[in-house]
């Protein structure tokens, strides 16, 4: 018994490609019947003879099921995504939001002020410390010194090196000062530091405690190197 090559026994002749294109039309005007809202769509339109039109890719068709399914095609779609990037082109361009401008306030500086640095020990945790004492007798009026810790990959002032940090000090009108300090774990609990501004005497302390307890170990501060920042 003869059959058609490429098909199941019992099966039919293969499938042609003109059956599977209206089976796959088919498929897709279910589909667009499910999800698409014809009343919705601004291409679609019926004209004085019945049947229907794409206004954008400019088709005739005889039915809504039809052009559901041409809305699902490749023309269609193509025509869609050029007419968003033109009008995308076309949109005028956004006004840029309004930046306030910050005016950035300049003094005029009249050099370091002079510090005290004492090293201290503390006999019941053997940990050793550093009290830094900088005097601002000219600071401006309603001023607070501020400092900060800088990491040695921070300034730009001396080479790099990994087991240093520095102790930054800035009040104006003075020159902001730095203190190169051991890259060590700082004890942050309080009394161990500590910072404290004294309006009356200008003068502005800052205490730290290395996290290391044992008493061999040694902080070391170059006291006579500061960095102008």
């Amino acid at each position: 018994m003869d059959r058609e090559w490429g098909s199941k026994p019992g099966s039919g002749g293969a499938a042609s490609a003109q059956n599977e294109a209206i089976d796959r039309r088919e498929r897709l005007r279910r589909l667009a019947l499910e999800t698409i809202d014809l009343a919705k769509d601004p291409y679609f339109m019926r004209n004085h003879l019945g049947s229907y039109e794409c206004k954008l890719c400019l088709t005739l068709h005889n039915n809504e099921g039809n052009y559901l399914a041409h809305t699902q095609g490749k023309r269609h779609q193509t025509n869609l995504a050029k007419r968003a990037a033109r009008e995308a082109k076309e949109a005028p361009a956004q006004p840029q939001p309004h930046k306030r401008k910050v005016s950035v306030r300049k003094s005029v500086k009249i050099g370091r002020p002079g510090y005290r640095v004492t090293k201290q020990f503390d006999p019941e945790t053997k940990q050793r410390s550093l009290l830094f004492q900088i005097e601002y007798p000219e600071i401006e009026d309603l001023a607070k010194p501020r400092h900060r810790f800088m990491s040695s990959y921070e300034q730009r002032v001396q080479p790099f090196d990994k087991r240093y940090q520095y102790l930054l000090f800035a009040a104006d009108p003075y020159e902001i000062i730095a203190f190169k300090v051991p890259s060590t774990e700082i004890d942050k609990t309080p009394p161990k530091f500590f910072t404290h501004w004294d309006p009356d005497s200008k003068m502005f302390t800052v205490s730290l405690f290395n996290i290391c307890s044992t008493a061999s170990y040694v902080f070391r501060c170059d006291l006579a190197q500061r960095l102008t920042v």
